[in-house]
C-alpha cells in the first residue's frame, strides 16, 4: 500500500468568532482560499498535480455552502481538473478531512491531495444548519441529544474533573500558546489574511488571552448551567442514572474557542514528493474514527 507523508501545514491565525473579530468581514471563501493559495505558492505547486481537496467546515450553509472547497478551488486559481469536497463531523471536521486526504494517498485513489478546514463562525453562526436533534424532540429524546457543553460538564462530572481541574488545564493551554508565540513555533505555518485592497488584516491569533489567571477564570460563571436548568440536566440523568447532579464547570475561559479561520495540508506519496522536489516532514502512521459516551 502507499504512503502517505505531509509536505507543507499553513493555516490563518484564529480571529475571534464574532461581529467585533478582526476576520468577521473577510468571508470564509477568502480565508479557504488563502490558504489554498499560500500552500501553493510557497512550494511551486502545479495544482494539475493535486488530485483533490477536501476541506472540514462545519454549518456548511449560506457563505459556507454549495461545496466549499470546490469554490475555493477555483477562486485560488488551481486547475479545474484539481477536485473539491466537503465534509461535516463537527468539531472534528477539519481532521476527518486530513484523515481523508491522506486515505486517498494510502489507497492509491491520488498521488496529492490536500486537507484542511475552514469556518466563519462570527458570519454563519454555531447551529445555522438545523439539522433533526435541534428540529425533532422525538430524535433528541431517543438519542439523548444535549448540547457539547452539557456533554462535557458530564464528562467532567462523571469523572470527577473539578473546576479548578478544567481551569488549570485551560491556564496551561493558554501558557503553552504565548510560549509558542514567543519562540516562533508558529512563523513557519502561520498565513497572514489579508482584505480584498492587500491589507493585512490579521497575522497573529486573536482569539488568546496570555494575562489569564486562576483567578480571572474563578471569577466567570458557568456557562451551561441555564441550559440544563431547561432540561438537559434530566436528559442526562435519565441517560446515567447513577448521577445525581451535574457540577457544571465549564465556562467562557475554559472552553473551545468560536473563532474564523482556515487550514491547509498537503499530502502526498513518497513518488509525487520526489517528483515535485519537496521534503516530508512527516509520515502517516494511521488514523481512525468512533462514537463514544457521553
Amino acid at each position: 500500500m502507499p504512503e502517505a507523508y505531509i509536505y507543507d501545514a499553513v493555516r490563518t491565525p484564529r480571529g475571534k468568532g464574532k461581529s467585533s473579530g478582526a476576520l468577521h468581514e473577510i468571508t470564509a471563501l477568502s480565508l479557504g482560499t488563502q490558504v489554498l493559495q499560500a500552500i501553493r505558492d510557497r512550494n511551486n505547486l502545479d495544482t494539475s498535480k493535486v488530485d483533490d481537496v477536501v476541506f472540514g467546515c462545519v454549518s456548511p450553509v449560506g457563505e459556507q455552502g454549495g461545496d466549499i472547497a470546490r469554490i475555493a478551488v477555483l477562486n485560488a486559481e488551481y486547475a479545474e481538473t484539481t477536485a473539491g469536497v466537503q465534509v461535516d463531523r463537527f468539531c472534528a471536521s477539519g481532521l476527518e478531512a486530513c484523515n481523508m486526504a491522506a486515505s486517498k494517498v494510502m489507497t492509491g485513489e491520488a498521488d496529492m491531495a490536500i486537507g484542511g478546514g475552514v469556518e466563519s463562525m462570527s458570519r454563519v453562526p454555531m447551529g445555522a444548519a438545523g439539522g433533526a436533534w435541534s428540529t425533532d424532540p422525538q430524535i433528541a429524546l431517543k438519542s439523548y441529544f444535549t448540547p457539547q457543553g452539557i456533554g462535557a460538564d458530564t464528562i467532567a462530572t462523571k469523572y470527577g474533573f473539578s473546576r479548578d481541574d478544567v481551569d488549570a488545564f485551560a491556564l496551561e493551554s493558554q501558557r503553552r500558546a504565548a510560549q509558542a508565540w514567543k519562540e516562533g513555533r508558529f512563523t513557519k505555518s502561520i498565513v497572514p489574511v489579508r482584505d480584498q485592497m492587500g491589507g493585512i488584516r490579521l497575522a497573529h491569533d486573536e482569539h488568546m488571552r496570555p494575562d489569564t489567571t486562576m483567578q480571572s477564570l474563578a471569577a466567570l460563571d458557568p456557562s451551561f448551567a441555564g441550559m440544563g436548568a431547561m432540561g438537559f440536566d434530566e436528559v442526562i440523568k435519565q441517560r446515567y442514572p447513577e448521577l445525581e447532579k451535574i457540577n457544571h464547570v465549564h465556562h467562557a475561559g475554559n472552553s473551545s474557542g468560536i473563532v474564523d479561520g482556515a487550514s491547509a495540508v498537503l499530502f502526498g506519496s513518497k513518488e509525487m514528493g520526489e517528483a515535485m522536489g519537496l521534503k516530508p516532514r512527516a509520515k502517516v502512521r494511521a488514523m481512525a474514527s468512533i462514537g463514544s459516551e457521553p
